[in-house]
């Protein structure tokens, strides 16, 4: 198991403990953790950047990982031919992307499996567009490489790069956090690009085509994924406007229309409207209800959630449906269920509101994906052992198929409520449960219907991806 961290691909780090996923399932898999990397180490892009250098460097330090396991893994009682590559958020973004690499003609040679939680796909632009270049330029600025505009350059021996080359180490990195703190509310500045080699298309278009690495595929998103990344002060329909038009800005108003159409509104009021997890498959939906907002918030949230994380995951699952490959698609419903709050449960240091049985059924989940090729677990431990249930959707889950795309949805009942911090800072508390009445609560529902109609919502935005871009 190939843990890549997350972190906007900006931030964090290799440091991860694997033990009590590994011990769990009785030392049934040797665990790997990587480091790559971040910022405008790992994702400064320009043409000057790629003529003297490279692009997506920290793509392509996963990929020497990947290779260094391929050639030393033996040594550690590891198999060479068994590697299951993951990560959540970023580290599921690179996962997506390792499985893109080199228009997905790798095969399985670095690894046969692949559990990408989360896929993080921010925007995608070629390595030598204006917005990289952008970056670069004022990544350049920033530590004295470039001059301001009616001043020559500061390195006039040489290009722009031989400059950055020269500096030292705390000076780039204190560029790389002062550019990259200065991008718009939920995003990062320094991020993978399109450069025609390691990474040959947008993922939307060649994950269409199929090409990809790897034979199996477990995919999943959360239930409420936007709330960290969208500005929390959208109550009208023209704030919920200026927030499309800034986000995607190639947009024409043609565009926002096809949007307004896709993600119709309640128009409910956010002030006095109770928040409440959706069921999924009846109304009202994600698109205007959730434990974190309501109308004209949530139509954001949910809108944001959906481009840069759960269809990601669903054009995933398409992509691993053939006959050789097959793909396992799941959603983390669990009260709150925000960006980042699943991984406590698979690593095996559960929150309060993830019960005993729910951490343990999660850990197989993950643990017969690595070891057997298929996710699926027995009855009783997706029921938990004080059920008298002796069935589950989990134990035979079915593989994707894009004319019957299920998808397992992880969620629980019972419990008692208590007050719980969010990871988004700007919610305080939400109500959560937890404690005894906790109860694995699985099943397997139809992921296009979902949420109202989520894959045609996804089918919308691979029609128009070439215009977010991604």
């Amino acid at each position: 198991m190939v843990w890549i961290h997350p972190g906007g691909y900006g931030m964090g780090q290799g440091n991860a403990d694997l033990s009590a996923i590994i011990s769990d399932q009785n030392d049934s898999f040797i665990g790997v953790v990587i480091q790559y990397r971040l910022g405008a180490f790992g994702f400064l892009s320009s043409e000057e950047v790629e003529r003297n250098g490279v692009v997506n460097a920290g793509l392509l330090d996963q990929h020497f990982a990947l290779q260094w396991i391929q050639r030393y893994i033996r040594l550690f009682g590891g198999n060479a031919s068994q590697v299951t590559i993951t990560g959540e958020s970023a580290g599921g973004g690179s996962v997506m992307l390792q499985t893109m690499a080199f228009g997905g003609s790798l095969g399985n040679s670095l690894f046969r499996n692949a559990i990408a939680a989360s896929p993080y796909l921010p925007q995608q632009y070629g390595y030598k567009a204006s917005v990289p270049s952008q970056s670069y330029h004022a990544f350049a600025s920033a530590v004295g490489c470039v001059g301001p505009p009616d001043l020559p350059r500061n390195n006039i021996s040489g290009s722009i790069f031989r400059c950055l080359v020269s500096k030292d180490t705390m000076t780039l990195q204190n560029a790389s956090a002062t550019i990259s703190g200065s991008s718009r509310y939920g995003t990062w500045v320094f991020l993978p690009v399109t450069d025609g080699v390691f990474v040959q298309q947008l993922p939307s278009q060649q994950l269409l085509k199929k090409q990809v690495n790897g034979n199996t595929m477990l995919v999943g998103n959360n239930a409420n994924e936007g709330p960290l990344f969208t500005p929390q002060n959208i109550t009208t329909e023209n704030d919920f406007v200026h927030f499309l038009q800034t986000t995607f800005p190639l947009f024409t108003y043609y565009n926002i229309s096809q949007i307004l159409q896709h993600y119709p509104s309640t128009n409910a009021s956010v002030s006095n409207t109770p928040k409440f997890a959706t069921s999924g498959n009846s109304t009202p939906t994600a698109v205007n209800e959730s434990t974190f907002g309501t109308g004209q918030q949530q139509r954001a949230d949910n809108l944001y959630a959906e481009t840069t994380f759960v269809c990601p995951s669903y054009w995933l699952a398409d992509a691993f449906t053939s006959p050789t490959r097959q793909a396992y698609k799941y959603q983390y419903s669990v009260i709150g269920a925000e960006h980042g709050s699943d991984v406590s449960s698979y690593a095996g240091l559960p929150t309060p509101n993830q019960g005993p049985a729910f951490n343990k059924a999660f850990m197989a989940i993950w643990a017969n994906l690595i070891t057997r090729g298929n996710p699926s677990i027995s009855a009783a431990v997706a029921n938990g052992p004080n059920s008298s249930v002796t069935t589950s959707p989990a134990h035979d889950w079915p593989p994707w198929n894009e004319t019957s795309p299920f998808q397992l949805n992880l969620n629980e009942s019972g419990g008692m409520p208590f007050e719980a911090p969010t990871l988004a800072t700007d919610f305080g508390n939400i109500t959560e449960f937890g404690g005894e009445g906790l109860r694995n609560a699985f099943e397997l529902v139809d992921a296009d219907a979902w949420e109202g109609g989520r894959g045609a919502r996804c089918d919308f935005w691979r029609s128009i991806g070439r215009l977010v871009p991604e």
